[in-house]
């Protein structure tokens, strides 16, 4: 039945996204795959872009306007966060029945079809829809645009004459009207008053003439290398093999999974490794080496899969990230057919709050060197508060620079050509390798319907451990190796730096910043040979400072002289805020107060409020980590915040004076090559590999 039949349906197909549904875990994540049908609303934006340069006048709204505009708000709320109706059930990863009236909506972020996407990235010009249907019942296909406009595009209505008789259902889809977004997607609707509507093995396919990737070794389709870099997270990562291992389809274009274990507390020891290694079989191969970080384990599996010749893609996974095995394929699925070799990243979920994306692509500023939203959109969307299809922005195509390596496919042409990670152990590794490989004409693709579930980052801050140094070191080696010149904004953007954790009376991290500096200034000779050792190091340092010093129990400190109290908002917060910043910057370089023999701190700071401005006019404070497992009580010493100020204007300005000197030396030096990798790794005594 192809309700389209004009469109030339003459083609082979393959199957690139297939419609899934949870089978674990389904009540913390359903809005992600399937949603209650709701009444549409469409925003004034969506039609013309221009309401949004408006300003509103809240003094000139009466009671009654802000009355109506709260009671819309609460009924969208409400009409958001539906539920699926109880009676409907998830039969299976593949399968779903709807009872009487239900009416039930894919457009999710796991099973809309990313179309502008496909439109953008590759030659495929038309998408089948193939669907198992039985009972009574309605499937309508809707495509919208980049305003996130919708229509429908087929209507198809089911009637079995049997309930238990299986109808297939197909239907093609121009790919057209997509320049600036869009997705394909169905609803479908239970119309019969006493049975059931099942739904199984929806499909979304293209065709197969339009692949571009040639296997290697004249294989019949292409395969894919996974690499697992773990630190002390055996029961995550034994977590992550066992999903990959019960993935059948996946495992049909699994090589092999590179395990890469640079702990002490081994993946092999955990209880259920030898049976979970027994299923995978030659599909897994564990090696331990020592910890080198991020980079150091994702280059040991880029490496090892390079030299095995036998896998196209290699995906780099993190060890507690939970995946979506799908979302495996469809990147594989996707690189196959793009027009040129692909990155094809995947977005990131938070793993407490799983419905909320925290970035489905970023730019880099490279004025400030630092991350940003693209196309201006907030950070932390929450799917169950705002499904898809009510949320019009979320349709437009959205490009990006890089990809965080919480999941990152990297086709092996490319791994080839432009080399593996730097050999920074963590920190800008992603960011840097990704715009590495669009400078050689590969772009990355943060692909909708790819992503895994990985810990939010408002459970860290890299300024209160060891990894401030790798933050600072790493990023303005990047700068070295990918800006043009230096500017003043550098500058301004190490001194903001030192401000923001000086203010907070975190002189561990001023320090560790400047020795990040003071390391890139001794080239890049010292950055390779100083690899295994660094982290040993930056740790002995910042374990000297007062403020490193943690504990468990708060009664191990003196009780605080007063309450905090989170600041409040007020018309002028801005520049209320530039001013009391301008005080305490004052404050702190022109005073001489040593809070070191404080008897009792002043207030305890919560994680959630550990931003410097919380520190303005107090001398002492205990501060809660942001994993709220331990408190530090922070002292003010003006004496040490001056010096480092001073030291680090220097730093600064010695770094942008000797910027086109060093970036020579960098650049020529090759860090990422495979020479600088085989001799890191051949100092390593391997062992126990599989």
């Amino acid at each position: 039945m192809n309700p389209m039949s004009d469109i030339n349906t003459s083609n082979t197909w393959e199957t690139v996204n297939r419609v899934v549904f949870p089978v674990k875990d389904a009540e913390l994540t359903l809005p992600l795959y399937v949603t209650a049908w709701t009444p549409s609303y469409l925003q004034a934006s969506v039609l013309d872009a221009r309401t949004d340069m408006q300003t509103l006048n809240f003094s000139g709204m009466n009671r009654t306007e802000f009355q109506q505009i709260v009671a819309e708000a609460a009924k969208k709320a409400q009409s958001s966060n539906a539920q699926l109706p109880i009676s409907s059930n998830i039969l299976s990863r593949y399968a779903i029945a709807l009872n009487p009236h239900d009416h039930l909506s894919l457009c999710t972020f796991f099973n809309a079809f990313p179309a502008a996407y496909w439109k953008r990235w590759t030659h495929v010009k038309q998408v089948r829809l193939t669907v198992n249907v039985t009972g009574t019942g309605t499937l309508t296909v809707f495509k919208s645009t980049g305003r996130g406009l919708y229509n429908p595009v087929s209507t198809i209505s089911v009637n079995t004459a049997n309930n238990s008789e299986l109808q297939h259902i197909e239907t093609v889809i121009p790919l057209t009207n997509l320049m600036d977004g869009g997705y394909i997607w169905f609803d479908a609707e239970n119309t019969s008053n006493t049975d059931t509507f099942t739904i199984e093995s929806a499909q979304w396919q293209v065709p197969s003439a339009e692949k571009t990737v040639r296997p290697q070794q004249s294989k019949s389709q292409s395969t894919v290398s996974v690499a697992i870099t773990t630190f002390n997270r055996p029961s995550y990562c034994l977590s992550l093999l066992k999903d990959i291992a019960a993935a059948d389809e996946l495992r049909t274009r699994l090589d092999t999974i590179y395990c890469v274990d640079q702990g002490t507390d081994h993946v092999s020891e955990q209880p259920d490794f030898e049976s979970t290694a027994r299923q995978l079989g030659s599909q897994l191969t564990y090696l331990r080496q020592s910890n080198f970080g991020g980079s150091g384990g994702y280059s040991r599996g880029m490496f090892e899969t390079v030299e095995a010749g036998k896998s196209d893609y290699v995906l780099l996974h993190d060890d507690d990230a939970i995946t979506e095995p799908e979302a495996i394929l469809r990147a594989v699925q996707f690189a196959d057919y793009t027009t040129r070799p692909t990155l094809v990243g995947g977005g990131m979920f938070h793993l407490d709050n799983r419905t909320v994306l925290y970035t489905q692509g970023e730019r880099l500023d490279r004025h400030t060197i630092w991350m940003k939203p693209s196309l201006g959109l907030e950070y932390n969307h929450d799917f169950a508060m705002r499904p898809l299809r009510d949320s019009p922005e979320r349709h437009q195509r959205i490009d990006a620079d890089f990809n965080g390596w919480w999941m990152c496919l990297i086709p092996v042409r490319v791994i080839k050509e432009i080399g593996l990670s730097l050999p920074v152990f963590i920190k800008f590794d992603d960011t840097e390798y990704c715009i590495r490989a669009r400078e050689h004409g590969f772009p990355t693709v943060c692909m909708p319907g790819v992503a895994v579930w990985h810990q939010a980052w408002h459970d860290k801050d890299p300024a209160r451990t060891w990894e401030e140094y790798f933050f600072q070191r790493n990023r303005w080696i990047f700068a070295l190796l990918h800006c043009p010149k230096p500017t003043n904004r550098m500058i301004f953007e190490m001194l903001y730096g030192d401000l923001n954790v000086g203010l907070r009376f975190l002189y561990s991290a001023m320090a560790l910043r400047h020795q990040g500096i003071k390391d890139i200034l001794k080239g890049p000779d010292y950055i390779v040979s100083s690899m295994p050792s660094k982290l040993a190091e930056v740790r002995k340092e910042r374990a000297a400072f007062e403020d490193a010093q943690t504990s468990n129990d708060l009664d191990t400190f003196p009780e605080p002289i007063t309450e905090f109290v989170s600041p409040t908002n007020h018309p002028q917060a801005r520049s209320q805020n530039t001013k009391n910043g301008v005080r305490s910057i004052v404050r702190s370089l022109l005073g001489s107060v040593d809070a070191s023999h404080a008897q009792a701190p002043d207030v305890a700071i919560p994680a959630k409020d550990a931003f410097w401005s919380s520190f303005s006019g107090i001398n002492s404070a205990l501060v809660t980590t942001p994993d709220g497992n331990s408190v530090s009580w922070l002292k003010r010493n003006d004496t040490t915040f001056r010096r480092n100020m001073i030291e680090g204007l220097q730093l600064a300005r010695k770094f942008h004076h000797e910027f086109d000197t060093l970036a020579k030396r960098y650049r020529a030096y090759n860090l990422a090559s495979f020479d600088v990798w085989r001799s890191i790794f051949s100092g390593e005594r391997e062992h126990n590999e599989r």
